[in-house]
């Protein structure tokens, strides 16, 4: 299986000069987008925080995870197979793939949210509550969702990035509506009502109708990529899920909402890593077409790259006063503020890790992802419960950053190997075989 590409066999051959002004563009408007996505969520972060405080936190961020998990699971069935299949591909194709994918997240996102709001009524409490309206909002999440992926894919990224900025100024007056009644639950709809209103938009912008009846159809045709990104993607976010299920068992909710407020510190770099393959997927195929020889070094300079700015900016937050910490994040900062070193170690290793990630799904290595993930996703559990019986939440916290730097090293080698099975396949000498 390979990518889909935006120019014709028969195509000409653009400039170096011209090359990298469109790969400029395309990545100015991806960081943009990430820049305008995880502005939104840092404010929400934040003025929960420091709204309700460390233990109502704490469950606000249980419904966060569990929220990132559904993303993934709309991600891998819905909006990766279009991002890798339909990507530059004739509009008409496009507009059909974008309407049965978006109807495809829609639909994903009805189905678990209503089992989310049966779980929530059923389980009761303030716990109970944050999931029963975390499944009514879960269809607009994950529509609003969708729709950035499908702009991204038809190249058209200042349409995902105009469509966050939607969202985020639909957050404002939310947000105050929310802070006024001061609840989890409050939040949460306030969250999924800004995203309702970006959803909608995003139906303008596209002029598309998401086609929810042929959900079954696209999971159906594209099975064989959907399935393997669906374990892939609920791998690494149901990781994160169970060990913050398991942190709230050991040491307590406050303790989810401590490691929640110091991943805030650094939410910018956590957003990007969440969307990247919007813009690096694509990027890296492309590479891989025109110049395959020079696929890892552009791999370990993406990597490298958010990895030193993880670094910078986590070396930034260790100079910043006790007060600003606590205007920022209020209740929640003296105990994030003792987690900012192992959680920016694991976010750089994380982001040295995408870099080999995107190779990987450029070269269609679905196999060797897989492996990388489920086995990274096990030490990340491993890592932050086990710290946690050790040493609680500062133990966790350092648990989790060996892991993720340990997964990191584990990408790495997969896609080397990769690269040198694919430059085997490719070599002239390879092509004839005999069965």
């Amino acid at each position: 299986m390979t990518s889909t590409t935006t120019e014709g066999e028969g195509a000409t051959k653009p400039s170096a000069g011209s090359a990298k002004r469109a790969l400029a563009g395309r990545l100015s408007w991806g960081l943009a987008d990430q820049a305008a996505s995880s502005l939104s969520n840092f404010v929400v972060g934040v003025y929960v925080a420091r709204s309700l405080g460390v233990a109502a936190f704490g469950v606000f961020s249980l419904a966060w995870v569990t929220y990132g998990v559904v993303l993934n699971v709309s991600r891998g069935l819905a909006t990766d197979p279009l991002v890798v299949r339909f990507s530059g591909v004739p509009t008409a194709s496009w507009r059909a793939a974008a309407a049965r994918s978006s109807g495809t997240a829609l639909g994903l996102g009805a189905a678990l949210g209503a089992a989310s709001l049966v779980a929530g009524l059923a389980l009761g409490g303030s716990v109970g509550t944050a999931f029963a309206c975390l499944g009514v909002v879960l269809p607009a999440l994950l529509l609003q969702d969708a729709w950035r992926f499908a702009f991204f894919a038809a190249g058209a990224g200042r349409k995902a990035f105009v469509n966050d900025l939607v969202c985020g100024v639909a957050l404002v007056p939310a947000m105050v509506v929310a802070a006024r009644v001061g609840s989890v639950a409050a939040f949460l709809l306030a969250w999924g009502a800004a995203a309702a209103v970006a959803a909608g938009y995003g139906c303008l912008q596209s002029g598309i109708r998401p086609r929810l009846t042929e959900a079954r159809g696209w999971l159906r045709e594209q099975r064989d990529l959907g399935y393997r990104y669906l374990v892939e993607n609920v791998a690494l976010s149901g990781a994160s899920q169970l060990r913050a299920y398991g942190l709230g068992v050991l040491v307590g909710v406050g303790a989810v909402g401590a490691v929640r407020g110091a991943e805030l510190l650094l939410g910018p770099f956590l957003a990007v890593l969440m969307g990247l393959s919007l813009v690096t997927v694509p990027e890296a195929a492309r590479v891989l077409r025109q110049t395959p020889h020079r696929l890892g070094s552009f791999c370990l300079l993406l990597g490298a790259g958010q990895a030193a700015a993880a670094l910078l900016w986590g070396g930034a937050l260790l100079l910043m006063p006790d007060r600003l910490g606590e205007l920022v994040l209020g209740g929640v900062w003296p105990a994030a503020s003792q987690l900012i070193v192992p959680v920016t170690l694991a976010v750089a290793g994380a982001g040295l890790g995408t870099g080999a990630a995107a190779g990987l799904r450029a070269l269609a290595a679905a196999r060797r992802s897989l492996r990388c993930q489920l086995l990274a996703s096990v030490c990340y559990v491993g890592g932050g419960l086990g710290g946690a019986a050790v040493a609680g939440t500062v133990g966790s916290a350092w648990g989790v950053a060996a892991a993720t730097l340990s997964g990191s090293a584990v990408w790495w080698l997969q896609l080397r190997s990769a690269l040198r099975e694919h430059h085997r396949n490719q070599n002239p000498l390879n092509e004839v075989r005999t069965p």
